[in-house]
Formats: structure tokens, sequence, C-alpha cells
């Protein structure tokens, strides 16, 4: 489950864009092939930025940290800027740490936004731990207050990685992960923001904090119950691993009640394994030799917020898998199927959030206020196959669901609860990893999206 319930998520209007794309690089079950997306549609209501080049590493201001070049350019602390004390909100415990930060340049939003979302690739070692900030201008020119993205350590021995609440200056809000417009409806928007780094790390070390991608999604369309119907374009199924959350029903409760809530991390870690990403048994050694799957068990004890207390903090999830060596990921919006399907025909799966009643989605057996699960391939029919953590076993995972149905609950932004009551849909968000070294038709497909 992820931050699925909050207050005006927004929908995405049907956008296409033109893209052809080689077979990617990862394994198959099915053929696959090129595929053209749809030419001259309105301009996507979505806009993705992320600075992940030596150049880019080298706009922004420093205060204490550097750019660093090689095959992945990176940012690190070069001297600290300053010392201060940060009492962690879940242990109690006080401690003194160095810092030093990177501001990136002004980023003016192609589409003023209603909702952005922070994402950051980095690796953390012992005695040290990022904090993420964006502060941005609204469009009648006032500006918001830097606002607290995430606090974020790639393990948990040196801080409890945490959202922070209660965050608003009235006009906006942070809502676990996501930054909103508090009244999209008076016509306010964002019109541009800038993100600001902090890396820790305990004075006297030479360890540093390394990050080598730092982005934010912005999106504005209107809210929606329903969206257009797309044609389908490719058939293509990705093997994927499968793995179930519900095996893990009761295991390491103070991760969100257990496995049972686990949907997120489980779907992480299916596309960390398809790209190749392994946990050692050293790191794996902390869970009970008797659970199956640990790997799963590994990535929710990972992800977790405690602040949120839960597992589907999206950022964070695209930060554990970007802690596997050479692997990249983001949290954006897709608007269609179509889009989604210029990807799979890439090789690149990607992880869908969606809410919906048991009677809306075929199959499925169950409803849910915020589920995620892994998108595999589409069927010769257009019908979606999806790797489904809520699904009794391993062998259970691998779903198809039916087009229509699948892209309503996955790209609406409001929808009927079980009492009738209107609530909030996801908007068509989704994590997309992919390895650092993509082959060209992966670029292409994920350009095509507004990644790069």
């Amino acid at each position: 489950m992820s931050a699925a319930e909050q207050p005006s998520r927004r929908t995405l209007l049907a956008a296409a864009v033109t893209a052809a794309v080689a077979a990617g690089a990862g394994p198959v079950l099915g053929a696959g092939g090129a595929v053209a997306v749809g030419r001259g549609g309105p301009a996507r209501p979505i806009d993705h930025r992320s600075w992940t080049t030596f150049t880019d590493w080298r706009a922004g201001e420093a205060r204490g940290t550097r750019a660093v070049a090689g095959v992945r350019p990176g940012l690190v602390i070069a001297e600290a800027a300053g010392t201060t004390d940060y009492t962690d909100p879940h242990t109690g415990t006080t401690a003194r740490w160095e810092y030093a930060t990177w501001t990136s340049p002004v980023h003016r939003l192609s589409v003023p936004a209603t909702e952005v979302i922070a994402s950051w690739n980095a690796r953390t070692p012992a005695g040290t731990w990022l904090q993420t900030e964006l502060q941005g201008t609204y469009t009648d020119g006032t500006a918001t207050p830097w606002y607290v993205m995430g606090r974020w350590a790639a393990g948990d021995q040196d801080i409890k990685r945490t959202s922070v609440d209660g965050q608003s200056d009235g006009r906006s809000s942070i809502w676990t992960d996501t930054f909103a417009i508090d009244d999209a409806a008076s016509g306010l928007r964002l019109a541009s923001y800038r993100l600001r780094l902090t890396l820790y790390r305990r004075p006297g070390l030479t360890a540093t904090p390394t990050v080598w991608r730092i982005g934010a999604m912005g999106s504005d369309v209107p809210d929606r119950f329903t969206v257009p119907a797309s044609t389908p374009g490719v058939t293509r199924e990705l093997a994927v691993p499968r793995y179930s959350q519900e095996i893990h029903k009761g295991q390491y409760p103070e991760y969100d009640n257990g496995g049972e809530a686990w949907c997120s991390p489980t779907s992480s870690q299916m596309i960390i394994e398809y790209w190749g990403g392994r946990l050692t048994p050293e790191q794996l050694a902390w869970v009970d030799p008797s659970y199956a799957d640990p790997q799963v068990c590994h990535a929710a004890r990972y992800t977790y917020d405690h602040q949120y207390g839960g597992c589907g903090n999206w950022p964070f999830n695209a930060a554990y898998a970007a802690t596997f060596p050479h692997l990249q990921g983001v949290v954006t919006r897709l608007a269609s199927l179509t889009e989604l399907e210029t990807l799979i025909a890439a090789g690149i799966p990607a992880i869908t959030s969606q809410s919906f009643l048991k009677t809306e989605l075929t199959g499925a057996g169950y409803g849910t206020s915020g589920h995620l699960m892994t998108v595999i391939g589409f069927t010769a029919d257009g019908d979606v196959i999806a790797n489904d953590p809520a699904s009794p076993s391993d062998a259970a995972v691998r779903r198809v669901y039916l087009r229509r149905e699948f892209e309503n609950i996955w790209l609406r932004t409001k929808r009927y609860n079980a009492s009738g009551k209107v609530v909030s849909g996801t908007g068509g968000v989704c994590y997309l990893y992919f390895p650092a070294r993509i082959s060209p038709g992966q670029r292409l497909a994920l350009a095509s999206v507004g990644v790069r």
C-alpha cells in the first residue's frame, strides 16, 4: 500500500508521444517489437526533470559538496559547510553531524503543477545520510517554504528514514512523499522549483554519501472518474520474478504489520531481480531462515518509512532499488497504457499504483484503497499481464487483467469507495527501475515518457 488516500491526487489526460523502440535487453517470454505511439496529441501534463550528469552537478550551488566525474557522475561531501544536531523523532537520540549542501538551478515546469514528487538515487555508507528538500514559486509569484521531501539512509543504524508530517503554508502541503496544492480549483499552481540536498556524516569521518540522481515529477490534470480508452499496440511479456506478499503475513510486524501490507517492496524486489540485482547471504542473515523469499522481508525493512508507518513511500522504494549496483529508480506518472506499452516493448517493466473496488478489476478477488503491482506485459488482445503480489502464493502471482478495467483504475484520480464516498485515485503514478547503462532503444523509450 502506498500513500494513495491523500487529497487531490490528480489524474492524467491521455496524451500521445512518438517513440520507436527496439526490443529491450531484459529476458522475455514472448515476441516483442517496435511500437509507434500516437502522434500529434496534446502536450503531456507531466514534467519530469532529473540532475544526473557531471555538468548538472557542476551547475548547482554547492556549499561543501563537489561533483565527481566517471561512468556514473555524482555528488559528494568535499568538506563540511557546518555542523548541526539532529534529534531522531523515532528514537529520541540526538547526535551531531557534519553537513554540506547542493541546491539545483531553478527548474521552470513545462506544466505548472498541482503535485510534485521528488526521487533520488544515492549510496549512504555507515555514518552518513541525506535530506531532500523542495522550494518553489507559485504562479502568482510568491514562494513556498523549503519543504522536506525525505530524510533517508540506505540502512537503519544511524537514523530512521522518515517523511515529515505537518508541513504546509496554507496554500500547499506535503502528504508523505507528495507536494500538493491545497485547492487546485483556485487555479493556483507551482510554476517552478528547485531541490536542495543536504549530505550528512558523523564528525571526523571521511565517508560521504554519493548522490547519482535527484529529480522531481510535476503534473497537472483535471480530476476525473474515467479515462479515455486506448488501442492495444504491443504483445510482449517480460520474464520478471514472481513474489507474493501474502506468504509473509505476520512476519516482522514492526514493518507495517507484516507482509500483508508489503505490496510496494515486494513489487520493487521483483523488478530489481529482473535487472539482476541480488542480495548476499550476509545481507539476508538477519531474516528468520524458516521464511521463504527472505529478500522480500529485506526489501520491506529497507523501504520502511518510520513516520508514514509503512513500506509504501514512493521515493523510498526508488531509492532502495538504486542501492543495488548499477540500477536507477525514479517515481513518475504515465499518461496512458500506450506509454506503458512503449516501455514494455523496450524491456522495461513498471510498478503501478492503483485503488479499486472488488467489482472493478475482474479476477483480482479483492478491493483496495491503494495497491502496487508490477506490469510485465500485454497479451495479443491488449490485456495487461501483471505480477500481482496480493496473491496467495508465488505461483499465483501472474495475472491477466482486462485492459479497459486496468487503465481506468490506474489513471483516474477520483473514484467511489465501498461506502459510496468520493475518494482519490493515484492518477498514473508508477516506479521505473532501469540500469545505469541502457540500450539506445531503452533510452528512447524512457525519453518518450519524459525520463532522462
